[in-house]
């Protein structure tokens, strides 16, 4: 265990904590543990649980996070804990972010033996995925400074559900996200998430200003399809800036959610009302080549092919330009 970082003593008769990681702010009574599962009580301060706890790691393809700006074709080395700060109803990596410490088995891996596992493996950067990384707070810190004093780059695959000044210290070590917007309605966010969602869109406007991000949006039939929503989710993140990559990802049936899978219809439709004010949108969890091929932003010359996570580089060059007319597409 590691003392956690930002939180505060609420009641010190009663030995209560307030934790101030995200919006949550959990109040934690002595030897208890916050919503997450992942920080404890313990005698008035509190403990990370899963410092260095990792329950999943292994290379994975850039693609797949999904970043299709970052990197292009790399495999990195991705890491992943217990907990989450939501309780998605639909969460496809229940079984470790709903779950306790206790419960799953997780294996002992330092950030130093981190950075070496990536180092051996000529990974490029470390992606903190699987569970929420936020919650991890301590470890993905440690881990991304060391990284970055040995040239690797860090990758988040997070929720964006944060407190303001946690998220403005550890940004600076941060080169990539992948921030999951699920609906572009508070209510759909505290109905199946149990979280809320100005946080996330806080994140996100100010994420962009430190590194790379790409959003992902699961689509559920019935509860984030309609066009109102799509459009006014659009139009939300074009304003911050129309070179941001949206991935629409197909909803399947998992966990406690049992709503039929989302129509591929609904998905090419979703990319057409993106199309006209952003630049890079994406249709994910489907086989199709032309749904995730990359075409250049200003010259609409074809650069990156991709055929599930394999992917031809056509006209993008060694500095992530367009072979074509010099336009940046991507980071490298």
């Amino acid at each position: 265990m590691k003392e956690a970082l930002f939180y505060e003593l609420f009641d010190k008769e009663k030995g209560i904590i307030k934790c101030l990681l995200c919006p949550k702010e959990c109040l934690i009574k002595k030897s208890q543990i916050g919503f997450c599962r992942a920080r404890k009580n313990i005698d008035n301060q509190l403990y990370s649980l899963i410092y260095s706890k990792v329950s999943s790691y292994g290379m994975d393809p850039i693609e797949k996070k999904p970043l299709y700006h970052f990197y292009p074709g790399t495999m990195v080395l991705s890491l992943g804990t217990i907990g989450c700060n939501f309780t998605c109803a639909f969460c496809q990596n229940w079984t470790i972010s709903q779950a306790n410490i206790k419960d799953v088995q997780v294996e002992e891996l330092s950030p130093e033996k981190a950075i070496q596992l990536a180092l051996k493996n000529n990974s490029p950067a470390i992606c903190y995925t699987y569970s929420e990384p936020l919650i991890w707070y301590e470890y993905v810190l440690d881990t991304a400074k060391l990284a970055k004093k040995n040239n690797l780059k860090n990758i988040l695959v997070t929720n964006g559900f944060i407190n303001r000044e946690p998220l403005i210290n550890i940004l600076p070590f941060i080169d990539a996200m992948n921030i999951d917007l699920k609906s572009f309605r508070n209510s759909f966010y505290q109905k199946y998430s149990k979280g809320s969602l100005s946080p996330v869109l806080n994140t996100i406007k100010l994420s962009k200003e430190y590194c790379h991000i790409e959003i992902t949006n699961l689509i559920i039939p019935g509860l984030n399809d309609s066009e109102e929503e799509i459009k006014e989710m659009v139009d939300w993140i074009s304003s911050l800036s129309k070179d941001i990559p949206l991935h629409f990802s197909r909803y399947f049936p998992c966990y406690k959610m049992d709503i039929e899978a989302t129509p591929v219809s609904t998905l090419y439709k979703a990319r057409d009302i993106a199309q006209k004010k952003l630049k890079y949108v994406y249709v994910g969890n489907i086989w199709d080549e032309e749904a995730n091929t990359t075409y250049c932003g200003n010259c609409k010359e074809l650069l990156i092919k991709r055929t599930g996570y394999n992917i031809v580089n056509v006209g993008l060059d060694k500095d992530g330009k367009c072979k074509f007319c010099g336009e940046r597409v991507a980071c490298i």
